[in-house]
């Protein structure tokens, strides 16, 4: 077999190979609602499946790729569209995309969704609905207590707009609920859309 016929075979075998459905799965909630924990532990359990996995941090996306945005309306939305970019072009390429972001208004959510319509990659909006009451009790970068101080001002949900899905694919109720437990919920309902 010369290398010309061995390069035409692989392509062939690639091309007759299952391609994965990827989606962006985008988890949007208040500071401290537990979308990034929540994020994790579904990776874990998709990545055992034998999924291909993303988890686009908004954190690190911020470090990363948004790096000198500040928290103005506009730099949020140029940060949630990037992010949204992103995970259209690897839900595109059969990746499932895990995008735990704060995305506090609706504009720029509904402009990332459009994004992955007009590119043909699937897009799940899903509201981790954590009272604002919890988040300030877990307040695990210690956001609300720097609010409260003085420190900081502009905290989503408390004197910045958040603007809740009013019809998110999924709306995770996580108050009284492990980690596991929502884990679980939103495994379900990716496995009976076909996803997991």
């Amino acid at each position: 077999m010369t290398t010309a016929d061995t390069l035409a075979a692989a392509a062939a075998a690639t091309e007759a190979a299952p391609r994965e459905r990827g989606a962006t799965v985008w988890l949007t909630g208040l500071p401290s609602a537990g979308k990034t924990t929540l994020a994790f532990a579904l990776a874990e359990k998709l990545r055992a499946e034998g999924h291909k996995v993303e988890v686009l941090d908004g954190d690190e996306i911020r470090e990363f790729l948004s790096k000198g945005l500040g928290f103005t309306e506009e730099d949020r939305h140029t940060n949630v569209t990037r992010i949204g970019f992103v995970a259209e072009k690897l839900a595109r390429n059969g990746v499932k995309v895990l995008a735990p972001v704060i995305a506090p208004y609706a504009r720029s959510r509904a402009a990332v969704r459009a994004r992955h319509a007009e590119q043909g990659a699937e897009f799940i909006e899903v509201h981790v609905a954590t009272p604002v009451e919890l988040c300030s009790e877990r307040d695990v970068k210690g956001l609300y207590a720097k609010q409260a101080a003085g420190e900081i001002s502009g905290l989503t949900g408390v004197d910045d707009p958040y603007e809740a899905p009013e019809s998110p694919e999924l709306r995770l109720q996580t108050q009284g609920r492990s980690v596991t437990e929502s884990a679980a919920e939103l495994h379900a309902f990716l496995s009976e859309r076909g996803l997991a």
